[in-house]
């Protein structure tokens, strides 16, 4: 479905006041929009639309989370469409949750401190960045959540239902905002270290999963192959494994074999016989180079110490999204095939097509 379309149809057609239900045609899809335009953000975003639960929502939304930032509108930073209270428009807006901090501070408060924060946020980032953008959402007159959203706001693109851009631009805006949203991160840490009492949020830190000092491999014939390596601590973020999960249900339904117990290897894929090894890798702020580096020495690493000499998997890199032909090529040059996801679908270099990986 096309971003605009979907757009459209869910602001002309969700219900204002005792009209809006959350049963309702627009309704579901608003809740279908993982499905219907969750293609359009770097594989391991979480993509959550919201009508309301029990009644319906005077401001309807549907966000993107970072979840390593945030899984919920509740707190953290998030990007979210916020369909206003006359369902006129639509604001694609860099947004705080505010549910946490209101119950903490009480509403009046809470909209100040995240006033402040997201002034704080804006003002520290470069000025090209905030060309054309918003600093300011109007979603109606109505008091309580679209208040806060009000004052949640650091930048945003608004737009009018009856009036809606073209296709192209709405892709772009959404790809800009999505990159504007890697960058406020950064800044909003810079400012807490600078700035005293600025920042009031929190952001829950990642889990750390078990080490795993005793690792066991076995190949087709009948040998038991044991390859021990030092214990040691990976930490895997959120993004990170939530771009796992995606590919891996994405090969799951093809009827593919996967496998994500093998600590420390991210994916191991069976498929037509041949075993895959799979490296993962969340592509930050557009640091393609990082994340492909990164993925060709753990790569090479794992197969080496993991692998006898005489069964060595085929290797495979899977990153958020497109890396570029250079670095495409560069992989394949080390027979590593690379798959991204693309807003059609999971891409690849000419081995993962070839293989059926993508």
């Amino acid at each position: 479905m096309q971003l605009g379309d979907f757009l459209y149809q869910v602001g002309t057609t969700f219900g204002m006041g005792s009209d809006a239900s959350t049963t309702s045609d627009a309704a579901r899809l608003f809740r279908a929009a993982p499905d219907r335009i969750g293609r359009l953000v770097p594989a391991g975003y979480l993509v959550e639309g919201s009508p309301g639960r029990g009644n319906a929502a005077v401001c309807p939304w549907v966000s993107f989370f970072d979840p390593d930032e945030t899984t919920t509108a509740t707190r953290g930073m998030y990007l979210v469409y916020l369909l206003a209270e006359d369902r006129k428009t639509f604001s694609l807006s860099l947004n705080q949750g505010v549910t946490e901090i209101t119950k903490a501070l009480g509403a009046p408060e809470a909209r100040r401190r995240l006033a402040a924060q997201a002034g704080a946020i804006r003002e520290a980032l470069p000025g090209e960045d905030r060309v054309g953008l918003d600093t300011t959402i109007d979603l109606g007159g109505k008091s309580g959540l679209p208040r806060s959203y009000e004052a949640g706001n650091l930048l945003a693109i608004t737009y009018e239902i009856a009036a809606m851009p073209d296709e192209q631009t709405l892709r772009a805006d959404l790809s800009r905002m999505i990159a504007l949203y890697q960058d406020a991160l950064a800044v909003r840490e810079e400012v807490r270290q600078t700035t005293r009492d600025t920042i009031v949020t929190v952001v829950e830190q990642p889990s750390v999963q078990p080490s795993d000092s005793l690792l066991h491999f076995a190949p087709k014939n009948d040998e038991e192959y044991v390859q021990i390596v030092t214990a040691r601590k990976l930490i895997k973020s959120r993004s990170h494994e939530t771009l796992v999960q995606q590919y891996g249900n994405f090969l799951r339904a093809q009827g593919v074999e996967v496998g994500t117990n093998r600590h420390p290897r991210d994916l191991v894929i069976i498929k037509d016989g041949v075993h895959w090894l799979a490296e993962a890798k969340f592509i930050r702020r557009g640091n393609a180079m990082g994340a492909v580096r990164e993925a060709l020495g753990q790569l090479a690493t794992y197969a080496f110490f993991l692998y006898p000499e005489e069964a060595q998997p085929r290797k495979m890199a899977l990153f958020s999204e497109p890396v570029g032909d250079g670095f495409a090529r560069l992989l394949e040059h080390h027979d590593i095939a690379a798959v991204w996801r693309t807003e059609e679908g999971w891409a690849g270099s000419p081995s993962a097509h070839a293989a059926g990986l993508a």
